[in-house]
C-alpha cells in the first residue's frame, strides 16, 4: 500500500523522525511517500492508495487550499486517515463549541470576528470576568496568532480580518502545564504533560516548552474519552488537550489533524499506531 504522508510546504525531513515513521508502517504493509500538502494534487491522489496528514503542518497559512484538498480527497473518494469529515471539523477551533454543547467540559470559549474589536473582549469578560484572556484565530496551530491579553487589554491588531476565539488565561498551565492523552483506533496509548519555559505560556517546543510521559488520573481519563467520543467520525489517531482549571479538567484542545503523538511513549514501540492507520486506510 502506497500512501501520501502529508508534509510541510517548506520542511526539513530531519527535523521529523521520518525514518522511524517509515520503520513502522512498514512494518504493516504501508510504504510512504513524502508529499508537500499544498502540492498534493490530482495526479498525486490518482497515484497512491491512501492519504496520512500526519505532519501537513502550516495547513492553518493557507485555509482555503486546505479545505480545496480535502474537497478533492472527499470527491476522488481516496481514504484518509484521519477522515475528511473529522479533518474539516477539526481544523477550525469552532469544534470546541459542538464539544460543549454534549455535555464535554472545555476551557470556558466566546466565539467572533476580529471586526467586532473590543466589543468581543467585553462579551468575553462579561462572561469570565475582568481576568487575563487568551485571544487566537479559529484556523490556527503552534500557538501562531495567540495572544495573552492583561485585564482591559484591546484587541490586539494583529488579528484583523479573522475569526477568533477568547478564552481565560488559566494560572495552572504555567505550572501543570497541559496534558497530552493519545489515542490510536480509539484505544487510550500513552500520554504526556507539556510545559512552557519559565517566563513564557506557550508550551509548544518551538518556544521552549518541555515535555515528560505522565500516567493521567481516571477523572482525566474520562473527559479525554468524551471529548474523542463526540467527533464525527472514528479516527486512526487522536490527541487530546488538558488542562486544570480549579481542580476541574477541561477540554484545552482535540487535535486530529497533525498533532505530535509522542510516540516515543507508545508503550506497544508505535505498534497500536501503525495497525490503526493500515485498518483505516483498508477499510
Amino acid at each position: 500500500m502506497k500512501v501520501a504522508l502529508l508534509v510541510p510546504a517548506e520542511w526539513d525531513p530531519q527535523y521529523y523522525e521520518l525514518d522511524a515513521t517509515r520503520d513502522m508502517l512498514g512494518a504493516v504493509g504501508i510504504e510512504i511517500e513524502p508529499v508537500q500538502w499544498n502540492e498534493c494534487d490530482d495526479d498525486v491522489l490518482r497515484a497512491v492508495d491512501g492519504v496520512l496528514p500526519l505532519i501537513a503542518w502550516g495547513y492553518h497559512l493557507d485555509p482555503g487550499r486546505w479545505f480545496d484538498l480535502l474537497d478533492r480527497i472527499d470527491f476522488r473518494r481516496v481514504p484518509v486517515a484521519n477522515p475528511v469529515p473529522v479533518l474539516r471539523w477539526n481544523s477550525d477551533k469552532s469544534y470546541l463549541s459542538d464539544l460543549e454543547d454534549k455535555g464535554v467540559a472545555i476551557v470556558p470559549s466566546v466565539f467572533g470576528d476580529a471586526d467586532e474589536g473590543d466589543r468581543l473582549l467585553e462579551r468575553a469578560r462579561d462572561k469570565f470576568g475582568d481576568d487575563e484572556l487568551i485571544v487566537k484565530p479559529l484556523v490556527s496551530a503552534s500557538a501562531e496568532g495567540i495572544y495573552r491579553l492583561p485585564a482591559g487589554a484591546s484587541l490586539p491588531p494583529g488579528l484583523v480580518d479573522r475569526r477568533l476565539i477568547v478564552q481565560p488565561f488559566i494560572p495552572s498551565i504555567l505550572d501543570a502545564g497541559e496534558m497530552s492523552l493519545v489515542y490510536f483506533g480509539g484505544a487510550f496509548s500513552h500520554a504526556a504533560v507539556k510545559r512552557a519555559k519559565n517566563g513564557d505560556f506557550r508550551v509548544q517546543p518551538e518556544f521552549g516548552g518541555s515535555e515528560e510521559q505522565i500516567t493521567p488520573d481516571p477523572k482525566v481519563r474520562a473527559l479525554a474519552d468524551a471529548a474523542l467520543a463526540a467527533a464525527p467520525a472514528k479516527t486512526a489517531y487522536a490527541r487530546v488537550d488538558i488542562v486544570m482549571n480549579r481542580d476541574e479538567p477541561q477540554i484545552m484542545e482535540l487535535e486530529l489533524v497533525e498533532p505530535d503523538l509522542f510516540l516515543r511513549y507508545a508503550p506497544d514501540g508505535g505498534s497500536g499506531f501503525a495497525s490503526a492507520i493500515r485498518e483505516m486506510l483498508s477499510a
